[in-house]
């Protein structure tokens, strides 16, 4: 497992500047992490204004804090975006995304990024790997509405609830959820199965990996990852919200086994070099 901060990766260099200076994008996971998707941690600021199109990638985004527009520029269809929004776009997704005000999102990325990439004219990156061959359409889910519909897992334990926004059925690559810890809760966890990517909205704690005894502390702008070989312990000091990505995508409804994990999905990526 490994663990990195959006501070870090700015003192290394890693945060991006893109349209046209309004965003910074910082690079959490790329192609290199061998996780089969790409993670950013992603600032806009009030105004900015891009035009995209991603025909190489899918590409997910779920919102923090702030507002934005979204605009179909195939059909027109137009949505507002805030806290607990998502959209998901491909190929075939010529649109456009306006930051009413200062916001801040997550960005998944499938194939991968590589990390460097910078928008051509068109509003795509170049291809990554393999892209998507795919008639589906973008498509927006606001949290809100999910809870509302009894979208929500609660785990066996009842101290964890997970709100599934993408899941395999939905052909992206990954999935995606948004979940909520109970303060206090400790939970011993091992995705035999799966990679599994974990960004700290809000709240702390603890990851140690039980293997080696090394722990990390968790904050909002951390992210820490696990694989296969990866058997750890989260401990919630506060209640912690985190925004977990599996690959390969989980169907949506699993419970953990006696282990800690959580049945196979599919194939499973290597992994960083050496793992």
């Amino acid at each position: 497992m490994f663990v990195r901060t959006v501070d870090e990766l700015a003192a290394q260099g890693k945060v991006l500047t893109l349209v046209g200076g309004s965003t910074k994008s910082a690079r959490l996971l790329t192609a290199a992490d061998g996780l089969g998707f790409s993670y950013s941690d992603v600032r806009a600021a009030k105004g900015s204004d891009g035009v995209l199109w991603y025909k190489n990638h899918w590409e997910a985004n779920y919102f923090i804090s702030g507002r934005s527009t979204l605009e179909d520029l195939t059909t027109g269809q137009k949505w507002n975006l805030e806290a607990g929004s998502l959209y998901v776009v491909g190929p075939n997704d010529r649109h456009r995304l306006v930051a009413v005000e200062d916001e801040h999102h997550v960005s998944i990325f499938c194939p991968p990024l590589v990390g460097n990439e910078r928008h051509d004219k068109d509003g795509a990156y170049e291809p990554s790997g393999p892209g998507p061959k795919t008639d589906k359409r973008m498509f927006v889910r606001h949290a809100t509405e999910m809870r509302a519909a009894g979208k929500e897992v609660i785990s066996v334990s009842g101290n964890s609830r997970y709100l599934r926004l993408v899941t395999k059925a939905d052909e992206v690559g990954f999935s995606f959820s948004d979940v909520r810890v109970k303060a206090g809760a400790e939970s011993t966890l091992w995705y035999k199965n799966h990679w599994e990517a974990n960004y700290v909205v809000s709240g702390t704690g603890e990851v140690t990996d039980l293997t080696t005894g090394q722990s990390w502390k968790l904050a909002p702008d951390t992210i820490y990852n696990v694989g296969p070989k990866d058997r750890h312990r989260v401990r919630a000091a506060t209640e912690l919200n985190i925004i977990s990505v599996f690959c390969p995508p989980l169907v949506g409804d699993e419970q953990h086994d006696k282990d800690g994990a959580y049945p196979p999905s599919g194939p499973v990526p290597p992994g960083p070099p050496g793992y």
